[in-house]
């Protein structure tokens, strides 16, 4: 046969394919590069386009941006850390919103955010507009520590997880009221009757332990023959779960690059929590099956138990260990910082103690063999109610938060030269709101705002604050332990306080000014101090 250099065939195909592999990829990479930009491209024209139409439909205009001297906001974020660091972050937070307003945009590290700490702004992100936002990265952020529960869910998990805990609230209330005393008696049993100083911090936290695991697993976790064991542990627990929150609050202030922080001490931690609740759990269940069921009443369900209606919903020990770990964080810690802020207070504030021990006494009598307080009695204590609330305003018991917009939305103010109009917020982009802030702003509270003043609340002015005043939060997702956590703070105090008529601050004690303590900032806000006092009773 002869060559075949001039078959037609042959010289089509020499002509149609490159010479080189290496140019036909570089060809393919060009073609698609060319098609992902003219993708990109298409994707935000059609986003601006879309984003316009939003923005005049609804009037927004422009945000004030924070007042930031480096790029990407460096300077700011490494006063931050120093700030932390110090264990005065929430002196910092003050002093940003001090400089930039009440509503301004965040830019840092390249991302844009929204702060604010406008009543009619922070309406709209927890009501009105509720639909409109998630929990945002919460969920992967909390996720080692907390898993999937009603405090890291959004949408139908988070609705379904709230079903399932009202009825304990809506229907133990006597038992509830019968398990707070119980508890409050501890606490008063291990306060020394001779004014020696006591840290009353870990107390306050123990009790609301001690409440809220029998909000969990009703009366099983204090009866059961072998539950001591498990109550045993307290201290391991309470110990693991501050560091794991320690670290879940770090997480949260990394944003998109959580996932840095996640060394050997804080998976320890987690792995400590996950063990007390695993066996909490199991010995609840046993006790559990053994029992009668809840029944009703006139006037109450009296026996529903949270975990027993867990396991009716699921057998994933996992699922159940979640959501108690959820209740825990909920009810421990926001309800112990709001005891431990109470003591330390009313201890540097005699005057205040002083009226709070006359209402005391005339309604129920001072004295440890005085007849401990009933629900009617506390609904009378008027002033006790006021101190209370003086005490969230302050130090609000989850002083920080946010959300994500999950669609374009707006915010009714903090837009324009005059701070009048909507602000847009875009899908992915974060709204803090700081409730701390909100409670110390003169132009709402007065010029003492950052005092400790209950009689404020006695101003007819103050009756109508509105969302200016947000300790529980507010919509949906209002707290919806308030009326027990309400209880329990107003019970213990006053049992307190009619044993100990005489609460003081020890002379080795510093007496710092509200709000210049330093400070333990994870979820929630806890004195770094403690709650050193002494306490005595009558003479």
């Amino acid at each position: 046969m002869g060559s075949t250099s001039n078959d037609p065939l042959n010289t089509s195909l020499a002509l149609s394919w490159p010479a080189s592999p290496r140019a036909v990829l570089f060809a393919l990479l060009a073609t698609l590069a060319a098609y992902w930009l003219a993708a990109r491209s298409y994707k935000q024209y059609h986003q601006n386009l879309t984003e316009q139409e939003f923005v005049q439909k609804h009037g927004c205009q422009p945000l004030k941006p924070w007042k930031a001297r480096w790029p990407l906001g460096l300077d700011v974020l490494i006063s931050a850390l120093r700030f932390a660091r110090e264990k005065r972050i929430l002196q910092f937070f003050l002093e940003v919103v001090d400089q930039n307003g009440t509503t301004f945009e965040q830019n840092l590290l390249g991302g844009r955010a929204v702060n604010t700490v406008d009543p009619e702004n922070i309406k709209a992100i927890l009501s009105t507009n509720f639909e409109d936002y998630t929990l945002g990265l919460r969920t992967l952020q909390f996720r080692p520590v907390l898993g999937s529960g009603i405090f890291t869910q959004d949408g139908a998990a988070w609705e379904h997880s709230r079903a399932l805990l009202q009825p304990q609230f809506r229907y133990n209330r006597t038992q509830n009221f019968e398990q707070i005393k119980i508890c409050a008696q501890r606490l008063i049993d291990d306060i020394p009757r001779d004014g020696t100083p006591i840290d009353l911090q870990p107390l306050c936290f123990r009790l609301t332990f001690d409440t809220t695991m029998f909000l969990l697993f009703g009366d099983s976790a204090v009866s059961a023959s072998d539950w001591g064991q498990v109550a045993e542990k307290e201290s391991e627990f309470a110990q693991a779960f501050n560091t794991a929150q320690d670290y879940l609050a770090t997480r949260g202030r990394f944003g998109p690059f959580y996932w840095l922080i996640n060394n050997r001490e804080f998976r320890e931690a987690c792995n400590t929590c996950h063990r007390f609740v695993d066996e909490a759990v199991s010995k609840a269940l046993k006790a559990s099956a053994s029992k009668v069921k809840f029944k009703d009443t006139d006037d109450e369900r009296v026996g529903y138990v949270f975990v027993d209606a867990l396991v009716q919903e699921t057998k994933d020990l996992r699922v159940i260990r979640d959501q108690c770990l959820n209740v825990l964080l909920a009810g421990r810690d926001t309800t112990g910082c709001c005891l431990q802020w109470t003591f330390r207070l009313l201890a540097r504030h005699q005057r205040v103690l002083d009226r709070l021990r006359a209402e005391i006494g005339e309604i129920v009598g001072l004295g440890e063999s005085a007849p401990a307080p009933t629900r009617d009695h506390l609904k009378k204590m008027k002033y006790l109610e006021l101190v209370i609330k003086e005490v969230l305003r302050l130090y609000p018991s989850v002083p920080v938060n946010s959300r994500e917009a999950a669609r374009y939305t707006t915010l009714p103010t903090g837009g324009g030269p005059d701070g009048k109009a909507p602000v847009l917020v875009r899908p992915g982009e974060g709204v803090g709101y700081c409730v701390y802030a909100l409670h110390r702003r003169k132009d709402i509270y007065g010029e003492d705002a950052h005092e400790f003043r209950p009689e404020r609340w006695e101003d007819e002015a103050m009756q109508n604050i509105g969302w200016a005043y947000r300790p529980f939060n507010g919509g949906p997702r209002l707290c919806l332990g308030k009326e027990f956590a309400e209880l329990e703070v107003y019970y213990t105090v006053a049992r307190v306080v009619q044993v100990f008529p005489r609460i003081e601050v020890p002379t080795s004690e510093l007496d710092v000014a509200v709000g210049d303590e330093t400070q333990n900032l994870t979820l929630v806000v806890s004195s770094a101090e403690g709650c050193v006092v002494s306490l005595r009773g009558l003479d």
